[in-house]
Parts: C-alpha cells; structure tokens; sequence
C-alpha cells in the first residue's frame, strides 16, 4: 500500500507512530490526508478550522521525514498532525479566540507552554480550530466564524458542543489525528461527547496554562482530543511536562470499583438514547467484573445554587473582558457579552464566599469517592441538539445550561475526568464520563482505557 493510502487508513497517534517506524508510511502524506479533508468542500473544514497553516505544516512535514531518514527524528511522533484550538498563542500570530473583537489585536510574542512542548516533539499544526467565541458556551455555536455541525445527522446540522467545538469535528473527520482544547467547564468532554471522540481534562494544575487566553483562570484547564484514550493519555504527559511518557497500561476490569450518583442530577432527566447507551455500558462493565455501586453525593446539589450569580466564569471573564467591551463589545456575540457582562455586578464579597464554598464542597466530596476508581455518570444528558433549536434565546441558555451539567462538576471539584464514546454504530453519540480524584490523572486514564477496551468488545 502506498504511503498515501496508507495515511487515509490511520486514525491514532499510536497507529501514526507504528507506521512511520516501519515505512509505510511519511509525515508528509500524513499531513496531506489531513489537509485534504479540510479542504473538501463537502464536509466541515471551512468550519471546523478558522485558519489552516498548509505551507507551513507540508514544510514541517518534509523536514521531518528528513530527519527520520537520517535517524535523528525529535520522536516517535514526529509527523503526527493535530489541531489546535484558536485560544493557545503562537509565536507570530494574532489569538483570535473565536471572536472578531481580537482579529487585529498583536501578534503573539510567544506558543504557550503547553503547545511548544508537542512542537518540541515534532507534531505537526494544521491551523488554528474553531471555538464558540471566548469558550463561553458549551454549545459550540460561532456567529463569527460559523458553526461546525456533529458528524452525526449532519443533513439536520446539530451541534457539536463546545466551546472546543472545532477541534472534535476536525478529530472526528480526519482533519488531523488529535487536537488541542481548554476545558472550564467541559469545553473537552461535551464536544467530544457530542462528536463521538475522547475528551479529556487534567487535574488544573497539571498543564500549564500560561499563553492559552483565558476564560476562568481558576478553572480553566488543558486538554487533549482524539481517537482513543491512549492517544489523549500521551498528549496530556508531554503537555505536562513529560519528555518520555510511559506507554498507558490498561487498568485490570475485574474488581474495579466505579460510583454511580445516586439520587443527583447527574443520572436524572437523560435523554432515551442517552439512558440506553449508559445502561447497556453499565451492563457490559457489570459483566466485565467492575463493581458498580451507587453512592450518596448530596454535596454536589449545592454547586448550582453557589453558582447561581455567575460563578468564577462570569466573574473572572469580566476582570479579563471588561477592558475590550468597553471598546468593542459592539464586536461580541450578543449572548457571550450577556454572559461575560454578569460578572459585573459580582462583588469581592461574592467571590471570597465562593472560594470558600469551593473549598468546603472539595474537602466534603473527597472521603466520599476516596474508595472507588472513579464516579460514572453520562457525559452529557442529551444527544446533539439541533442548531435550530438554540435559535431562541431562551432555549439557547436552557439547552446550555443542560449541556454544561454533569461535566461543570469536575472543574468546580478540580477533578481529572474524561469523556468516552458509549453509543453503537448508526446511533446518536454519546459520552460515557469517568471523574477521577484530584491529581489521580494516571490512575483515571488507566482506568478510563479499561473501560473505553470493554465498550469496544461488542
């Protein structure tokens, strides 16, 4: 088979990887499988990518096979292309963020941290992903840029999820083999869900955030999208820091102890095809060996209430924004700057009570799910909406809010969690969602690729 067809075949890091070791096939015709699929003009590349690097990623690509030819490739990985979420700066180019308020705003001096470490590898950037405007929305929606529809139902259009909403349909179609996402409340696990991809966001402190535009510092995090959990697992190590990851072992099934919310929202009010495809992976996990064990969290009731004016969203994105809207809020999406423009009226009072209620529903939670692998929940409570269904405002904030429900838990914990496909051939996707304990990302992702190997045996 030809280094070109070979290269359509291939949808893993890891499959990437094996390939340019044996010769079947080059960064280069991995970049240009890619690059094709963007520019296709029978799918979702105008969408899903605000700017594509073309030149730029087929130099990097021949470079690369250079230095494998001669032995000296900077890594295993070298040639992989991915895409990255038009929030993390590159040296050189304007961070737009979604919006067109930055569109001429200076050029970065710096690539953030994170991403210079996959550069460093020798991945391969194709452009730059859309996003919802300011990752304020877990819908995926862009007034801007347009809106890139889910793989599934595409003659409907519905939503991707957001706010990384570009970079799941880009992983999910092939235009690149992973992608970038920041996650604040889950900007990874919603689209990833709603795309049919693996999301999955870090204890906070385990990436750095620095260079990444933020939207709430407090709960913004970092995190990687593909096709499997072991490519997602290798991209989080070398984001945090890792220079020679270990290969991800999968956790043994039998025996593992997994939580199932009892009596919360979390495992209320699903969609049908949501409750089937969490029942049947129930099922199938049960059969595995995995105990699965309901347990009382009636902590988590509290944190809509505490978040009801805002939260460290709306707050800390007006510290950022309220500058920019003073000059060209006119430049905003009407309902993002709505969003934004709630942290106004919140006060220092408000903020020092939220730390502190963070903090006591923290150190509540945490002797509870100590005992268990981690807590299963779906990650999403509905299938992907269609986007004439967010046309009305009022619907817009209500299928949002829906969204964001089950996976604004793990940021405001600052928890590791990860979104899995649930969902069998020809249905709606659905996001089956693993949440670790804090800085127990190793454990979750070993437990996470148990879990992602037993849905797959069907």
């Amino acid at each position: 088979m030809a280094a070109e067809d070979a290269a359509t075949q291939i949808r893993t890091i890891g499959e990437a990887a094996a390939a340019l070791a044996a010769g079947r096939v080059t960064a280069a015709a991995l970049v240009e499988a890619a690059l094709a699929r963007i520019a296709d003009p029978a799918g979702e590349g105008a969408r899903a990518y605000i700017a594509v690097a073309g030149e730029a990623a087929r130099a990097q690509a021949r470079a690369l096979d250079a230095l494998r030819a001669a032995g000296r490739a900077p890594s295993s990985w070298a040639g992989v292309p991915i895409g990255v979420k038009d929030l993390f700066d590159i040296a050189g180019e304007t961070t737009r963020a979604g919006s067109v308020a930055l569109a001429d705003a200076p050029p970065a001096a710096a690539t953030a941290p994170a991403l210079m470490r996959l550069l460093r590898m020798g991945f391969v950037p194709l452009g730059r992903t859309n996003m919802t405007e300011f990752a304020f929305s877990g819908l995926g929606v862009n007034p801007h840029y347009g809106t890139p529809r889910s793989p599934w139902d595409r003659a409907t259009g519905r939503l991707p999820g957001g706010s990384s909403s570009g970079t799941a349909v880009a992983v999910a179609d092939g235009m690149g083999l992973a992608g970038l996402g920041t996650d604040t409340g889950g900007s990874c696990r919603i689209p990833a869900a709603l795309c049919g991809v693996v999301g999955f966001k870090p204890t906070a402190a385990r990436v750095p955030i620095a260079g990444v535009l933020p939207l709430a510092p407090s709960l913004d995090s970092v995190g990687p999208l593909a096709n499997s959990v072991a490519d997602c697992a290798l991209l989080d190590a070398l984001m945090a820091g890792e220079e020679e990851p270990a290969p991800l072992r999968p956790a043994p099934l039998a025996g593992l102890r997994l939580a199932i919310p009892r009596g919360t929202f979390m495992t209320e009010g699903l969609d049908a095809a949501v409750a089937r495809a969490f029942e049947r992976a129930l099922a199938r996990l049960s059969v595995a060996g995995v105990r699965l064990e309901l347990l009382d969290l009636p902590e988590l009731a509290e944190i809509p209430a505490v978040n009801a004016t805002g939260g460290f969203a709306a707050s800390e994105a007006w510290a950022w924004h309220r500058r920019l809207i003073a000059e060209r809020g006119d430049r905003y999406d009407p309902r993002i700057l709505a969003r934004i423009r709630r942290g106004e009226r919140f006060t220092a009072a408000d903020y020092l009570a939220l730390r502190e209620a963070r903090a006591r529903l923290i150190a509540a939670v945490a002797p509870r799910t100590a005992p268990f692998d981690a807590v299963v929940t779906p990650t999403c409570p509905l299938i992907p909406p269609a986007l004439s269904e967010v046309e009305d405002e009022a619907e817009y904030n209500r299928i949002n809010l829906l969204l964001l429900r089950n996976t604004a838990v793990a940021n405001f914990l600052d928890r590791c969690a990860i979104s899995l496909p649930c969902h069998e051939p020809g249905e709606p996707p659905v996001g089956l969602m693993l949440m670790g304990e804090r800085t127990g990302d190793a454990r979750l992702l070993a437990v996470a690729a148990a879990v992602e190997a037993a849905l797959a045996a069907r």
